[in-house]
């Protein structure tokens, strides 16, 4: 594979009128989280060999979580409102560039399903890298949906890091500012997949700043996903039973609540204990999306193809052993310390 070198190909005023359908089409879900998570889903109950809509749409799921967090329980006691403003702008930004990035490919899929011919010579058109539309042509052929879905990882992981995760106001601001609570205190590195009931299954990610780390996170989360097909049946019927609002109510709500049960000016007193809540405790207030934060406009994607290096490739080989998925009793645990440290930040600003 090498990077595309010259002028784009020659294309026809249909496929022009086409890219601006697609651009248009993808911006009117691209509205927040909640209209980017449902689309994911609606695209893959439509198309299942696409297996990233659904590992999008359920880490899309946790990225609303992580961003209603900031005005729930416990970081309005953790983190300043400044900041916590600056955390969501920076969540809502990786959130949004993926989705303008990855649904035009979907939708370009789509149509050539419906035209009976591959069209992902429009990518460049659409700004999408010259990987992507290689292995879209490759998939159109071979249909393996492994290599499929892990270039989507790569893909989305990388067109993120120059953009996001390098920037250097979000480096100043978010990545060296949060650091120690992203990966040590928050529930941010927890990946959660719930199903049935109450049941959890996930992935933690421990170094966020690492391109490699979170791509092989993206394999981890894809083999709990997809590799245990009753856990997969179980998943989707959650996912399908369950509107995302952003809220944590949506998979505990006998834990969380989207109605704020607190009394102002009565005592925080712990209320969990592995995952239950004390008896006659208040329930934990998890807001949804829509009361949590207004929707905001993003300035247009920053251009440039991310594609350099061959060797990115070797993350398509399916390396990743069996991985059970087990995450309840960790993010249990999260919660916990997150409780404790809320009740410990509210006793020290009573004391000074």
């Amino acid at each position: 594979m090498s990077k595309q070198t010259g002028t784009s190909p020659k294309i026809t005023k249909a496929d022009l009128v086409l890219v601006e359908q697609l651009r248009t089409q993808t911006a009117e879900h691209n509205v927040n989280n909640v209209t980017r998570t449902k689309a994911y889903l609606e695209f893959y109950l439509q198309h299942p060999e696409i297996h990233w809509a659904l590992l999008g749409h359920m880490v899309s799921r946790n990225g609303g979580w992580n961003m209603t967090d900031l005005k729930g329980e416990f970081l309005t006691r953790l983190l300043s409102k400044k900041d916590r403003v600056v955390f969501f702008a920076f969540l809502e930004r990786g959130n949004w560039l993926i989705f303008q990035d990855i649904y035009p490919q979907f939708l370009l899929y789509k149509e050539s399903l419906k035209q009976n011919k591959p069209l992902f010579h429009l990518c460049s058109y659409l700004n999408i890298s010259i990987f992507m539309e290689t292995i879209w042509n490759y998939f159109w052929v071979h249909q393996e949906t492994y290599i499929l879905t892990v270039a989507l990882v790569i893909n989305e992981q990388s067109y993120l890091e120059k953009r996001v995760v390098q920037n250097p106001i979000y480096q100043k601001d978010v990545i060296n500012k949060f650091e120690f609570i992203l990966q040590d205190l928050l529930s941010f590195n927890h990946i959660l997949f719930p199903y049935g009931k109450r049941s959890l299954a996930g992935q933690t990610l421990h170094q966020f700043e690492s391109l490699h780390e979170r791509v092989l996170l993206g394999k981890r989360l894809y083999a709990v996903l997809f590799k245990n097909k009753e856990r997969l049946k179980k998943i989707v019927e959650w996912a399908k039973e369950h509107p995302h609002t952003g809220s944590r109510k949506d998979y505990w709500p006998n834990i969380f609540n989207n109605v704020n049960e607190g009394i102002p000016g009565f005592a925080y007193q712990t209320r969990l204990k592995a995952c239950q809540l004390r008896p006659r405790a208040r329930k934990i207030y998890s807001p949804t999306l829509e009361n949590a934060w207004k929707n905001i406009s993003q300035p247009e994607a920053e251009k440039g193809d991310w594609f350099e290096d061959n060797r990115v490739c070797d993350y398509l080989i399916d390396d990743t052993e069996n991985i059970d998925g087990e995450i309840q009793n960790e993010y249990c645990k999260t919660l916990e310390r997150l409780e404790l440290a809320a009740i410990a930040k509210k006793a020290i600003s009573i004391l000074e």
